[in-house]
């Protein structure tokens, strides 16, 4: 029985030193947003410049741009307020693969604008998937 346990945690440990699952929800996420006409070949094309920036040091691409991280926000923010709930940015950032499962965000009481996310997206961005 044991030998199925230790399997299975060296399994689990594979996955969080290499952020495997991260990565996973990460593109899995970026298909549905942007839904390409060639899912396989836009996920080859994503993980060739993943590839091609850890081999040069350049930093991780980032798939989203502006006008996708406004939308992202503004179907959050269905009653139109201006601002999204804690929860709803928690979970955002985890969508996007910017903010681990296991991370403490710290929640002033303070609901967020669409300024504030695109702050928080950008400066998370640097170190996703590093």
């Amino acid at each position: 029985m044991e030998a199925g346990g230790s399997r299975e945690r060296e399994a689990r440990n594979y996955l969080e030193k290499h952020q495997i699952m991260e990565l996973l929800k990460y593109l899995t996420s970026v298909l549905l947003f942007i839904r390409p006409e060639k899912p396989r070949e836009y996920l080859i094309a994503i993980l060739e410049k993943l590839r091609i920036a850890k081999a040069t040091g350049v930093a991780f691409p980032f798939f989203m741009d502006h006008s996708n991280i406004t939308a992202m926000f503004d179907m959050m923010d269905s009653s139109k307020k201006g601002t999204i709930s804690f929860v709803q940015y928690k979970e955002a950032l985890k969508t996007l693969g910017l903010c681990p499962a296991d991370e403490v965000l710290k929640d002033d009481g303070h609901a967020i604008t669409l300024d504030k996310f695109k702050s928080e997206v950008k400066r998370m961005r640097p170190r996703a998937l590093a």
